[in-house]
């Protein structure tokens, strides 16, 4: 019988292949496109080069800083949550190139690779970050490389029924990732842990250095989040109103938060958690509306639901999840993504309603990464039957993106229960001593027992 390798040897010789897989590829079939020889044309690529960068380069702080910051609020998992977020966007991100440049851009034996492609490949890997958050510290990163290889084809396969074919409108993603990357998430914690009852690890509670941390990274994302959201709208006034929209939603999100935590708390005080979570739901519920002709009370008013629902989800929803179905959600990915993601596609269905029809269906517009506008995918499947249908759409892209999701999810934390893939044992979860050299441990050997039984503990 073959022995499988050492858990330690087994992530390098993973990714070792994958990226000679990839260079191989990108040898093979990846090119830019040629230089314009027409004045016109350069200048056009240079003014959306201009115009797309700055706002590329706010999601990369976001994804890179701010929300391995957010992940830090273990406090013995501070190097394993920064290190694995940063690795999991590199080989989603990759992986995303590789899939989205065979179905959208292969052309003539080629794939043609520019900025627009690797930002929606970014944004096929942002769900896989949000996805991990369920498991957070209970997972090797051999298994975490495992659901980013398989989430990100079930992602842009989910994208491309909910934008192109259904025609949702979503240019925020909270539907297409926020959503789905919740109920993906939830459905790899269920089927990975099944419905064993586990006790709280002493590791897992935060303490107030790893608390500020991660608050740390919420102000990054709340500052840059709304790059985010209006990133791929149309320039002009459609994102202009997406970046205002945004701006409202998360202010009143953040005021809303700290109302509601105080309230819910039996002496008055402020809870970190709520803090960290709050303050960017509605970041993710202003993405399905942003871009939305609406007033800016709807935006404020929205914020203020999100923020609610995410407070009283982590109050009521989550321990009434853990009490009854044994489903595990380390970070709270449903109260920051799910509950705010669904509070956003019913708001969008109920602007579409009060506006006009010819503003519902035919003002807005987003660009999926197989380069179609959602609103013509739309008005071509269904011709011109108003505002009624497209509302209908948008409630059957929630439900695809959430049935779809978890079920991928399920059946992906099925496959993570492997011996193969290295998972730590309870009692070392939630520690970088199994994957790190911690330099303490060299100054105080009381410390190091930790690492000596974890390498006890791979080895069985």
């Amino acid at each position: 019988m073959a022995v499988p390798p050492p858990a330690h040897r087994l992530l390098p010789l993973f990714l070792g292949v994958f990226q000679g897989a990839l260079l191989l590829f990108f040898a093979l079939f990846v090119t830019y496109d040629k230089p314009s020889a027409q004045v016109e044309d350069a200048n056009l690529v240079a003014n959306q080069l201009y115009g797309t960068f700055p706002l590329f380069q706010d999601i990369q702080v976001m994804l890179v800083v701010g929300l391995g910051l957010l992940l830090t609020f273990l406090p013995h998992y501070g190097f394993s949550a920064l290190t694995h977020n940063f690795l999991l966007l590199n080989f989603s991100t990759q992986w995303a190139l590789v899939l989205q440049g065979l179905l959208h851009h292969f052309h003539h034996g080629q794939v043609h690779l520019d900025l627009h492609s690797l930002l929606t490949a970014e944004f096929a890997a942002v769900t896989v970050l949000i996805s991990v958050g369920a498991v957070l510290g209970r997972t090797s990163p051999c298994q975490l490389l495992v659901v980013a290889a398989c989430e990100v084809p079930v992602y842009l396969a989910s994208e491309w029924a909910i934008i192109t074919r259904l025609g949702v409108l979503d240019v925020g993603g909270t539907i297409t990732i926020h959503v789905f990357s919740c109920y993906f998430g939830l459905g790899v914690s269920k089927a990975l842990f099944g419905a064993a009852q586990r006790p709280v690890h002493p590791k897992e509670t935060p303490t107030p250095r790893s608390d500020l941390l991660s608050l740390v990274g919420t102000l990054i994302l709340w500052v840059f989040w709304p790059s985010f959201v209006a990133v791929l709208c149309q320039p002009g006034d459609a994102q202009h109103r997406a970046i205002l929209n945004t701006l409202l939603a998360m202010s009143a999100s953040a005021v809303t938060t700290v109302v509601a935590s105080s309230l819910l708390e039996s002496d008055g005080k402020l809870s970190p958690g709520h803090l960290q979570n709050g303050s960017l739901a509605g970041g993710v519920a202003i993405g399905a509306v942003a871009d939305m002709a609406m007033p800016p009370v709807a935006a404020l008013a929205l914020g203020s639901l999100s923020a609610a629902a995410c407070v009283l989800g982590f109050t009521f929803l989550t321990p009434f999840l853990v009490r009854k179905l044994a489903l595990w959600d380390q970070c709270g990915i449903h109260n920051l993504h799910g509950l705010p993601g669904i509070l956003g596609a019913a708001a969008s269905a109920v602007a579409i309603l009060v506006a006009s029809e010819d503003t519902s269906v035919s003002h807005f517009s987003q660009v999926s990464p197989a380069g179609v506008n959602a609103s013509e995918a739309s008005r071509g499947q269904w011709g011109d039957h108003g505002a009624g249908r497209q509302a209908l759409c948008q409630a059957a892209g929630l439900a695809v993106a959430m049935g779809g999701s978890l079920l991928a999810g399920l059946l992906t934390g099925a496959a993570l229960r492997l011996p193969c893939l290295a998972p730590p044992p309870q009692r070392l979860c939630f520690e970088d001593s199994l994957y790190f050299k911690i330099q303490d441990q060299a100054e105080n050997p009381g410390m190091g027992e930790t690492a000596e039984e974890g390498a006890l503990a791979l080895k069985d």
